[in-house]
């Protein structure tokens, strides 16, 4: 019998502080009958508004490797109550071997009503369940571009076919969306090398998107839709897993282009079982390359060609200091380490397991070990150094949690 592990994050809706003592009952969803099956239940999140590293039931990992019929995840469904706020429902959380299942929820204040649910179900994986494959475009079209590449702090997902005028639009942070997108289109036990190939194809295409307003250009008032046919599956709520949220956290401003182009490359692909795409990335390829030892940009040169190149986005809006260009750590002294101070002081509020810090600019102990502890609440790896991962994962945070920028 495989495991899994499972991570639950609760925070407040409007404010993003982290929601202590919330009440966290799990079911195990059964794959035969659907049927919900109770088996852990009065688990309480600790302070920074988490359970952490559940153990559970995951099928064979095998299941993940070769592009069988069978599921290759189990399926469970979780209630999360918390006095004052609405009682919400997520079923359909994919846990898969080994590797750990991250399932973020965002918990509404009650009005003057009582008894209300917020129900979500996430839906089955793409290379499971086989939605529609993409129509392939032409990756040299040229349009109406903006001035430079950029990394935006959000993009507009629309939730539907791109003419579906009653599907819902959602503003998602930029990391976000690809963590969702990336868990949603490979399985996350595969090589570390292919999933940093799709990670890069998918940012590379959603910057695409961005740099060349592809939509706002047809009248539309969203940069990208959900859909498979046009773009990538994103599904509202879904969990993500830990392999691909460190991966992101590195390379989330790393995108293809061609030589002589601009713009990001289109980089389109289909799975490569159900579908294949000559002369474009398939899915279940680049895992097969991975196998076989190749790195991430020999995986994307063998599908995209050797007159490609990556490169940094070097400009991250919405993001109040980019990173210095160096790591922070153990005896650093400089006007970077008085932004990290004030930044984890600011999120310190939110998370109050995060010590307050003397904003000297002197990275000393204190300041090491309220970054570790920032790393191991997010999910980064605990160096108690500041590296770009980390910066931006803080800078990110103290962005929501003091709503720096708000625009909704």
């Amino acid at each position: 019998m495989s495991r899994g592990y499972l991570t639950i994050n609760v925070n407040d809706y409007e404010t993003d502080f982290a929601i202590q003592g919330a009440n966290i009952s799990i079911y195990y969803i059964h794959r035969n009958t659907d049927e919900w099956e109770l088996i852990c239940d009065n688990l309480e999140t600790n302070i920074s508004g988490q359970v952490r590293n559940l153990e559970l039931y995951a099928p064979n990992i095998l299941l993940s490797e070769y592009p069988e019929n069978e599921r290759p995840y189990s399926r469970y469904a979780i209630k999360v109550t918390k006095e004052g706020y609405e009682d919400t429902i997520i079923s359909g959380i994919q846990v898969l071997p080994i590797i750990e299942a991250i399932q973020n929820v965002k918990l509404k204040k009650l009005g003057n009503q009582y008894g209300i649910l917020s129900s979500f179900n996430i839906e089955e994986h793409k290379l499971y369940a086989g939605y529609e494959p993409k129509i392939i475009e032409d990756d040299s079209k040229s349009t109406f571009v903006l001035n430079q590449v950029v990394v935006p702090e959000f993009i507009i997902v629309h939730d539907g076919l791109p003419n579906d005028d009653s599907a819902p639009n959602y503003w998602i942070y930029f990391k976000d969306y690809i963590k969702n997108v990336a868990s949603s289109e490979i399985y996350a036990t595969w090589p570390k090398s292919t999933i940093y190939a799709n990670i890069v194809a998918i940012i590379s295409f959603t910057l695409n998107r961005v740099y060349t307003e592809w939509y706002k250009n047809q009248g539309y008032r969203f940069t990208i839709t959900s859909t498979t046919q046009y773009d990538h599956k994103f599904i509202y709520n879904r969990n993500i897993f830990d392999t691909i949220d460190r991966a992101v956290d590195e390379i989330f401003n790393l995108y293809i282009y061609r030589s002589g182009q601009i713009q990001p490359l289109l980089a389109q692909y289909c799975d490569g079982k159900q579908t294949q795409c000559p002369g474009v990335m398939t899915q279940w390829g680049s895992k097969y390359l991975g196998d076989e030892g190749y790195t991430f940009d020999e995986i994307l040169r063998y599908f995209y060609g050797n007159n490609i190149d990556f490169k940094r986005a070097p400009i991250i809006s919405g993001i109040p200091t980019s990173y210095p260009g160096y790591d922070l750590s153990i005896g650093a002294k400089s006007s970077a380490v008085k932004v990290v101070q004030q930044e984890l002081n600011v999120i310190s509020n939110a998370y109050p397991a995060l010590p307050k810090l003397d904003e000297d600019g002197i990275y000393g102990t204190k300041t090491r070990e309220s970054v570790r502890k920032f790393q191991e609440i997010f999910d980064l790896p605990v160096t108690g150094v500041v590296n770009f991962a980390t910066w931006y994962e803080i800078s990110r945070i103290y962005v929501a949690v003091s709503k720096i920028g708000a625009y909704q």
